[in-house]
């Protein structure tokens, strides 16, 4: 389905853009374009990939002019664009309302006006259930998709859909890298809590969920892969034994809005989720502004579901985490 097609990545210079990138370039795609405000690192891809199927654009989400720049002859989109950090939202919040929420009304806009015909909107799954800014900028962003892609309807020039996905494991600005800079310095490695449990997904894990949502998706459908989690004990030990390292876990207690475990699909979403295997599917919620069934109907089976979260679902123990992070081309290559 992408032969001959044009793809937009926001935020394109990022990880999943990166791992994208490495999916798409040899097949028969006729473009990809790298969105993104981060100058130097579109300037070191395009060094690094001298690769006329490449285009570059600068702009930021936060500007619907420059999103309509790179909007012109688009047929799908991978909306990656976002401030993820949780600390740095926790700090200045209004920026991840600016990014995560204006940012991305501004994409679903243009996408509608310029008929690009599908978008997938990247959320995490600190959306479930947010107890930090992060989370809930990306819930309403996930609010914000669902009710455009609602008012668009079935029939509509533009399908958008969702996915949410959990821990990708060595993406930027996430904790492995973080352990092997500490083991590689000799520091001991940092765990905020060790039975904190956490899924765990490879780039690869990321690209497929955004691709299964492409093929199978509808309008407002909020896609989910089923994914394994780790406390961060295991984690840390896994990573360790596979480096051979002397350091020592150190616990330095709960940070700024961290959770004991994620939720990836909340008890309501699975109360209509369809099980399609690898993945959860959840539709949109499409009822119509009437109060009144608000107070006279309701979903008893909500009352007795279970959260999809990362305390219950397949736990990993030391080695089944070594040999899923031996998946991982950066760890493989470190690790010899």
């Amino acid at each position: 389905m992408f032969k001959n097609k044009v793809l937009l990545i926001t935020g394109g210079t990022g990880s999943f853009g990166n791992a994208v990138l490495k999916r798409f370039l040899d097949t028969d795609i006729k473009e990809i374009r790298i969105f993104s405000r981060d100058e130097k690192k579109q300037d070191d891809m395009r060094h690094a990939l001298q690769n006329s199927k490449v285009k570059f654009y600068i702009g930021d989400v936060r500007n619907k002019r420059s999103v309509d720049n790179a909007m012109h002859g688009v047929d799908f989109i991978f909306h990656a664009a976002a401030l993820k950090q949780v600390p740095s939202c926790e700090f200045f919040p209004i920026e991840a309302v600016n990014t995560n929420i204006l940012g991305t009304q501004n994409v679903l806009d243009s996408a509608v006006e310029h008929g690009v015909k599908r978008m997938i909107v990247l959320s995490t799954d600190k959306a479930a259930y947010p107890i930090n800014a992060m989370g809930i900028s990306k819930a309403m962003m996930e609010k914000v998709a669902i009710a455009k892609a609602r008012s668009l309807g079935e029939d509509a020039i533009t399908t958008v859909c969702l996915t949410r996905y959990g821990n990708v494991m060595a993406s930027r600005g996430s904790v492995i890298p973080l352990f092997v800079d500490q083991m590689n310095a000799g520091k001991d490695i940092t765990v905020t809590d060790p039975n904190m449990t956490r899924f765990m997904m490879t780039l690869d894990d990321a690209v497929d969920l955004v691709v299964y949502a492409f093929q199978h998706g509808e309008n407002g459908d909020l896609f989910v892969q089923k994914a394994p989690a780790a406390t961060l004990e295991v984690l840390a030990k896994a990573v360790i034994e596979l480096y051979k390292s002397k350091s020592q876990v150190r616990v330095i207690g709960t940070r700024h809005g961290e959770k004991l475990y994620e939720t990836l699909v909340t008890r309501e979403e699975m109360a209509k989720a369809e099980d399609m295997g690898n993945y959860f599917r959840i539709p949109a919620d499409n009822r119509d502004l009437n109060y009144d069934k608000y107070f006279v109907e309701g979903q008893e089976e909500v009352s007795v579901i279970e959260d999809y979260h990362s305390h219950n679902t397949t736990r990993l123990d030391v080695e089944g985490m070594k040999e899923l992070l031996m998946k991982i081309q950066e760890v493989r290559e470190s690790v010899r």
